[in-house]
């Protein structure tokens, strides 16, 4: 905490860099022809700064004497004052002169009139080399390079002296002409546009319209230092251009002149870094070492990005269900048997005739295993045929795989507030209002509904909007009879905690068959009439008990009539699991439902497919 009087130094401040000395402002006084004296100037002073570098690059280039490389790098110089003239001036200026050093080396090396005159630029060692590889960034550096290439010249220029040259803040302090305090906080913010510009990349690059879901799964775990969730590993594993990106973000922790230096430069990207006084001058200290990954930072001011805790494996894994294919149960072990047992028999495999899950024979009970220590929610109800007409549903919504609700992240809710998983209480952040439309409201603010396409796939609060407006189906739900809830947008995800423990933000995924995609709601209060008219047309009764969740003593059945989906079908040779029914929409089918079924991956923005 900042004292009232800080004690004042012995000697006066040293002045801050002078503006009009900055690499922008000497480039401008190359576009004017009547200031000479300016301009020569100006030549004198970037060469000073700039020199070196450039000279160490070209020698990399050509791989050859002293004179060559020196000979390159002056041709480098005078292009990029020729391109100064015409076009505004720039403030990343280094990196500008090394990829022009690139660009005509490879030009050089091609040129049969400049090897008579230059023999050392066809030299075997790199000459060949550059003749024929491709000096454009390589197929895993395409998102950094890309991002790089979009953010501001300032911050490009913060990112490039201070992860690659490994200077002192000061010294691109001095080339942008402002103050260190200036530059340091403008450095945190050339970071994070720098991320946020590989995570666009990553979404407008995709070639597979699923990649783009997992832009923010990938990026939370990584800027916190945790493994992916499951699925996210699953699919990375499988999916280069995923694949591709997580290895990049990786780099943000500590080995970001790397990443630049390849994605930039891409040839002797890794040779130049070498190159540079600060990392090999023994005991120097650079802002950003890219031989010692530093501890995960936050580079993001506070407020909008939320972290995940650390992924745990999860006892129910489900592979990955993408276009036609189906659901394998993998990887199950005793206790997770139990869970799974239950809850296919409670909820998740509907019958042949009416989607309403198999009756169970003799008045038989189904339970859920809840982990130790932990209190199981319960859930015993009869289930009305889906047709039947309701009032609006206010309830809990209680995940079947942790044994926790659906939770709002601050206790005071405004448009933007994040959802997680928390302890069941009977807090207002904790009820929910699920209406006949599909929208999902919250109780504590009844102008905001829960959001699913806002944030990268982060659920989140929003403004309730009306089913023909754009945003409609970003605030609407299918709530099935497998628990299931799915956003009315795009019906192959569902809503589900990124990981089942406490804290843990509420995302949309993949649908699949897990029991974290299954939510359980509270005992509703119907009318009398309702009610009767319910159990008169409704098939037998389907009863599943367990023990009250601890603390209010609610419990949590799946007791209203829900509209049905189309469920994933379980892969050939899973022995015991009945294969479900195709989807029909008949007049068990809600209206709303059944003819989105055809508007179905009809997403706007970024998801639209």
């Amino acid at each position: 905490m900042r004292t009232p009087h800080p004690p004042q130094p012995s000697y006066p401040p040293a002045p801050g860099p002078d503006p009009a000395d900055s690499d922008a402002t000497l480039a401008a006084a190359l576009r004017e022809p009547a200031a000479e004296a300016e301009a020569t100037h100006a030549v004198a002073a970037l060469l000073v700064r700039h020199w070196e570098p450039v000279r160490d690059y070209a020698a990399i280039c050509t791989a050859s004497s002293e004179n060559a490389a020196a000979v390159l790098a002056t041709a480098a110089f005078d292009k990029v004052w020729q391109i100064l003239r015409r076009s505004e001036p720039t403030a990343a200026l280094r990196p500008q002169l090394l990829v022009t050093v690139r660009d005509m080396a490879k030009a050089w090396s091609t040129d049969r009139r400049v090897s008579a005159l230059l023999p050392e630029s066809r030299k075997p060692v790199n000459g060949r080399e550059m003749r024929t590889s491709n000096v454009m960034a390589p197929e895993n550096r395409i998102l950094a390079s890309r991002s790089f290439q979009a953010i501001p010249a300032d911050a490009q220029c913060l990112l490039w002296h201070i992860e690659v040259e490994a200077e002192p803040i000061s010294s691109p302090a001095a080339l942008l002409g402002i103050d260190t305090e200036t530059a340091l906080a403008e450095l945190e913010q050339a970071r994070e546009k720098f991320r946020s510009g590989c995570l666009r990349a990553h979404v407008e690059l995709a070639t597979n319209p699923e990649c783009r879901y997992y832009s923010r799964l990938l990026d939370v775990p990584i800027r916190r230092g945790g493994a992916l969730l499951p699925d996210v590993q699953r699919h990375v594993e499988e999916c280069r251009h995923c694949r591709y990106a997580a290895e990049q973000l990786s780099h943000f922790d500590g080995r970001l002149g790397v990443l630049l230096a390849e994605s930039v430069l891409a040839w002797g990207g890794r040779r130049y870094l070498d190159t540079r006084p600060a990392r090999r001058r023994p005991g120097s200290a650079p802002a950003q070492s890219a031989s010692a990954p530093q501890p995960p930072r936050r580079h993001s001011p506070p407020g909008r990005h939320r972290h995940l805790p650390r992924v745990t494996p999860a006892g129910v894994r489900a592979v990955l269900a993408r276009d036609n294919a189906k659901a394998v149960l993998t990887g199950i072990g005793v206790g997770s048997a139990v869970l799974l047992a239950g809850l296919l028999a409670a909820s998740l495999w509907p019958d042949s005739s009416n989607d309403a899950g198999p009756a169970t024979p003799g008045g038989a009970t189904a339970t859920r295993t809840a982990a130790p220590g932990s209190q199981a929610p319960t859930a015993s109800s009869t289930f009305p045929p889906s047709g039947t007409p309701t009032s609006p549903l206010r309830t809990r919504l209680r995940n079947a795989a942790a044994d926790l609700c659906l939770d709002l992240q601050d206790r005071t809710p405004k448009a933007g507030t994040g959802t997680k998983l928390a302890a069941c209480s009977s807090a207002a952040a904790q009820q929910w209002s699920y209406e006949s439309d599909g929208l999902l409201r919250s109780v504590a603010e009844p102008d905001l509904c829960l959001d699913s396409h806002a944030d990268d796939g982060v659920i989140a609060l929003g403004q309730c909007a009306g089913p023909k407006t754009p945003d409609g189906a970003d605030v609407r739900y299918d709530l099935t009879l497998q628990g299931r809830l799915i956003p009315r947008w795009r019906s192959e995800l569902a809503v589900a905690p990124a990981s089942p423990t406490a804290g843990s933000e509420i995302v949309v995924k993949i649908r699949n068959e897990s029991a974290e995609q299954v939510w359980l709601i509270d005992s509703a209060t119907a009318s009398p009439t309702s009610r009767t008219d319910a159990r008169a047309a409704s098939p037998p009764a389907r009863s599943a008990t367990t023990r009250p969740p601890a603390g209010d003593g609610l419990a949590l059945p799946l007791s209203r009539p829900l509209p049905s989906v189309r469920p994933l079908q379980p892969a050939a040779g899973n022995r015991g699991v009945p294969p479900a029914p195709p989807f029909t929409a008949d007049a068990d089918t809600p209206a709303a439902y059944g003819t989105r079924r055809a508007e179905s991956g009809a997403g706007h923005g970024a998801y639209g497919t």
